[in-house]
């Protein structure tokens, strides 16, 4: 009885907030129409302003007001890497009423050029910082954060294998325990702890057999047990605490804004500048790829409708071996299969990922969007188009130029 009488209260307010400021009820309705259009996306925020007159922010804030547009504020950690850049990218386009809090340490892997096209965005934010600063971490709790997404991470397997294993430890272990620590303080509503199929091990080539969300961890190089030590402190905060947190194993990624170090973008640069590409072993090591739009899809389904508590694979069942990628990128930007040469394998490179993703897929109603046949050309068109962005990227990562 006290809540329909709160809704109706809050209804009669509304109402009587826009009489007041339309003074007609045909204006009202002009309102309502406006509305209707903005959510079908048949028009911007911008030019729904223009119609009634009125600013963006102004017309947005009586968007969320009547209930026309969920309002959230989502703290992005990692925000300007590969898959975070997406995942900012696709949620300011989604929900006009969200707001995005992007805290990146800007490595050699984040890069604010992904985010170019957002700096004059009203609801998009960029703050520097190391996520394991709880100082930083602290202040960007006190206003007010809805959800937190961590992307940030050392990624990079040959960084992690060639003597750089302490910077996973610190970042991958280190990191998501500052975050617990500070939602557990603040009581932020969900957590969401972005990781990977590799912290499993690896499967036979021939092995009946797919990583399921309760698999034995078995990682094989630093940076996959750095992001199974993650994980499990996770684990443990569920358990001790009931920080709301929910931990995802995504298979590999690919799409815009991919570091070139990466296979598949350096393989694409390769053959574009008709150089070698180099395969480790006999390149029959197998991944399952998944377009990274489609690893940002899952994110925001679990976001939304995700129990705190679980854990969830994300992967495309698009198993390939490594030699049979090199064959596709080289056939599409018609180079010989003769620019593939093999190299020494590389230590602890494991042989293969197979990842049973049904559980998200059964749970959430999740399910890629992509293939990988039709995603691929749309990427390596991507970096086609963007020759200035891989420049820039060279230019800052000297070190690993050799890469590229």
């Amino acid at each position: 009885m006290e809540e329909n009488y709160s809704k109706n209260q809050e209804s009669a307010s509304n109402e009587q907030f826009l009489k007041e400021k339309f003074l007609s009820k045909s204006l009202i309705k002009k309102v309502e129409l406006t509305a209707k259009l903005f959510k079908e996306k048949k028009i911007t925020l911008e030019q729904a302003g223009l119609i009634l007159g009125m600013l963006p922010e102004e017309l947005e804030g009586i968007f969320v007001q009547k209930g026309l547009t969920r309002h959230k504020k989502i703290l992005v950690c990692g925000g300007a890497g590969f898959i975070g850049s997406n995942f900012v990218h696709y949620m300011l386009d989604k929900y006009p009423g969200y707001k995005i809090i992007n805290y990146d340490k800007l490595t050699y892997a984040g890069n604010l050029e992904n985010l170019r096209d957002l700096e004059k965005n009203p609801r998009y934010k960029f703050i520097q910082g190391d996520i394991t600063d709880e100082e930083k971490i602290d202040k960007i709790m006190q206003e007010g954060i809805d959800a937190v997404i961590n992307f940030a991470a050392e990624t990079h397997v040959g960084r992690s294998v060639h003597g750089r294993a302490g910077e996973f430890i610190y970042a991958n272990v280190l990191g998501p325990h500052t975050l617990l620590e500070a939602i557990k303080k603040y009581k932020i509503p969900k957590y969401i702890q972005v990781s990977t199929d590799e912290v499993f091990g690896d499967v036979d080539l021939n092995e009946d057999r797919h990583f399921e969300e309760n698999s034995p961890f078995e990682p094989n190089v630093p940076y996959a047990a750095a992001k199974a030590g993650g994980d499990l402190i996770c684990r443990a905060y569920w358990q001790t605490y009931k920080v709301p947190v929910i931990v995802t194993h995504c298979s590999n990624n690919y799409g815009p804004y991919q570091h070139p170090e990466k296979m598949i973008p350096y393989f694409i640069f390769r053959a574009m500048g008709q150089q070698p590409l180099p395969l480790h072993g006999d390149g029959r090591h197998v991944r399952d790829w998944i377009f990274a739009l489609d690893h940002c899809e899952a994110i925001d389904l679990i976001l939304q409708k995700g129990k705190p508590g679980e854990v969830y694979n994300i992967a495309a069942d698009s198993e390939k071996p490594n030699l049979e990628i090199a064959k596709l990128i080289l056939d599409i930007l018609g180079q010989p299969h003769s620019l593939i040469t093999f190299v020494p394998d590389r230590p602890g490179n494991d042989r293969r990922y197979s990842i049973n993703s049904s559980k998200i897929q059964r749970e959430l109603g999740w399910k890629p969007s992509n293939t990988f046949e039709d995603a691929m050309p749309k990427t390596i068109q991507w970096y086609q188009n963007n020759l200035d962005w891989v420049e820039q990227i060279k230019e800052k990562d000297r070190e690993f130029v050799n890469y590229i």
